[in-house]
């Protein structure tokens, strides 16, 4: 298993300049990473809506890359969002669910089922390419070959559990993030 913060810093050096959509646990430990960055798009109290936000903004931009990075507690709260995106099938997208087996940001309460393949539930609802990682090493060698994949494109990337999190979401969802991402989008027009 994977440290979420180890992975996202491995996918840090090969995205510098895509929109990421985060949410919650992923979205401190993204904004952790990679501060101040217009493209940071942290979807404000939308638990499970981080996959919706990233398939609106890869309609919106299709010339941007666009990477969502959703929780597996979060995930579950919207599933129909794996249908909709395979339907829309948007060339531009990439979707990593971090798989802790519990719903983190909540006080880490177990999934009902731990056992979820949510790369299972991709590959079904049609996704273009689905990937599987446990391991740090794998997950560094492969990702370049992920992200170059044409959309949309999903992988679970099975994750421990993390310690206790305080969250300080004044911070992440100042409105001065969205000022600065609208702005980025709009340059990219």
């Amino acid at each position: 298993m994977m440290k979420r913060d180890e992975a996202l810093r491995v996918l840090a050096q090969h995205i510098p300049d895509e929109v990421v959509v985060g949410a919650y646990s992923s979205a401190f430990d993204w904004i952790a990473i990679r501060p101040g960055h217009p493209l940071n798009y942290m979807s404000v109290g939308a638990m499970g809506l981080a996959s919706s936000h990233g398939l609106g903004l890869a309609l919106g931009s299709p010339e941007r890359k666009i990477i969502v990075l959703d929780g597996d507690g979060s995930l579950l709260m919207n599933l129909g969002s794996l249908v909709s995106i395979a339907a829309a099938a948007p060339k531009n997208l990439v979707h990593f669910v971090g798989d802790n087996e519990c719903y983190e940001a909540n006080g880490g309460h177990p999934l009902p089922n731990p056992k979820v393949d949510f790369s299972g539930l991709a590959r079904s609802a049609g996704y273009a390419h689905v990937h599987d990682f446990s391991e740090l090493r794998s997950f560094e060698q492969q990702v370049g070959h992920v992200l170059s994949q044409s959309g949309p494109v999903f992988a679970t990337l099975h994750i421990k559990k993390n310690r206790p999190l305080v969250y300080k979401y004044d911070d992440l969802y100042k409105a001065s993030r969205r000022v600065a991402l609208k702005a980025a989008l709009q340059g990219a027009s």
